[in-house]
Formats: structure tokens, sequence, C-alpha cells
């Protein structure tokens, strides 16, 4: 049996001292590598709302729904596309910190 005060969790949190506090070089690849997941999100979303804007004039009878879907996926593209120049911009500043560092 547990013993009382004791529970298990399945996500381990760190605690304060545990915490790694990035360099301005680790953060400008942490925004990189968001960048980049974004710009993919953007692709696959917008490739999602050409296929249902195809799906729409294939199938007239669900038309409506593929419309739908079609505004949908183009909605995700655009909120990714942003977050994508979002961290293009926090890349640019973690750079000229770790630019600034430099000297």
């Amino acid at each position: 049996m547990e013993e009382e005060g004791k529970h298990h969790h399945f996500f381990h949190h760190k605690s304060d001292e545990e915490k790694h506090e990035r360099t301005p070089e680790e953060e400008e690849k942490h925004h990189k590598k968001l960048e980049i997941l974004g710009g993919l999100g953007a692709a696959a979303a917008g490739a999602y709302a050409l296929h249902e804007k195809h799906q729409a004039k294939k199938d007239p009878e669900n038309a409506h729904k593929h419309k739908i879907g079609e505004g949908v996926a183009a909605a995700a593209a655009l909120g990714s596309a942003g977050f994508a120049f979002h961290e293009h911009h926090e890349k640019k500043d973690a750079k000229k910190e770790a630019e600034r560092e430099d000297y």
C-alpha cells in the first residue's frame, strides 16, 4: 500500500532549483525550431484546406460540410503562420541578445 501523503503523478515537475536557464544561443535554437514547426503546420493546414475545397467541387451532395472544413483548415493555417511569424521575431531578438553577450 501507498504511504500516506505520497502520491504518484504521471508528470514530474522540476523544482525551482532543478530548472535550467537557457543561454541566448539555446534560446535562439528553441525559437528557430518553433518557427519551423509553425511553418510546417501552416503548410499542412493549407494543404488540407485545398483538399477540402476540391472535395466540395467533387462531392456537391456534401459540399457544405467540405466548405466548413475548408474554412476551419484555412483559419488553422492562418493561425499557424502567425505563430511562425511571431517565433521568427523572437528568434531575431534572441540572436541580438546572443550577439550583445559576445562583446
